[in-house]
């Protein structure tokens, strides 16, 4: 699904900016994961809370978000580098969806993580 959302980024920059899609694709793909992480781990933390289970601090946890962060842009980086990126160019042909829903759902994932941050 990740694939899918990173060609089509890919795919729809290319023609305007050439080898910067490059870079708008790899930026997109990581805040896309990011914002995924932080709606998930927001909402188990106010999960744990809620159910009076003992959690961890609000700095550890965004110490622990941030080097998962790290983590995730190293292995997008890797991941999406060179040859890799041209197999699922090759192999992924489906339709390319819209660019403004592409850019909406790392924005919703990401108000989703705020709002259940807020919950605490």
């Amino acid at each position: 699904m990740l694939d899918n959302f990173y060609i089509s980024v890919f795919n729809y920059y290319k023609k305007a900016l050439g080898k910067r899609s490059l870079t708008v694709a790899l930026v997109y793909i990581n805040f896309l994961e990011v914002s995924i992480l932080l709606a998930l781990a927001s909402f188990f933390l106010a999960f744990a809370s809620q159910m009076k289970m003992t959690t961890m601090s609000l700095t550890k946890f965004f110490v622990l978000f941030s080097l998962i962060t790290v983590f995730v842009i190293f292995k997008n980086w890797m991941r999406y580098n060179g040859r890799k990126r041209n197999i699922l160019n090759a192999k992924i042909k489906s339709k390319s969806m819209a660019i403004y829903l592409l850019w909406l759902l790392p924005i919703g994932c990401l108000l989703i993580g705020v709002i259940l941050l807020q919950v605490q």
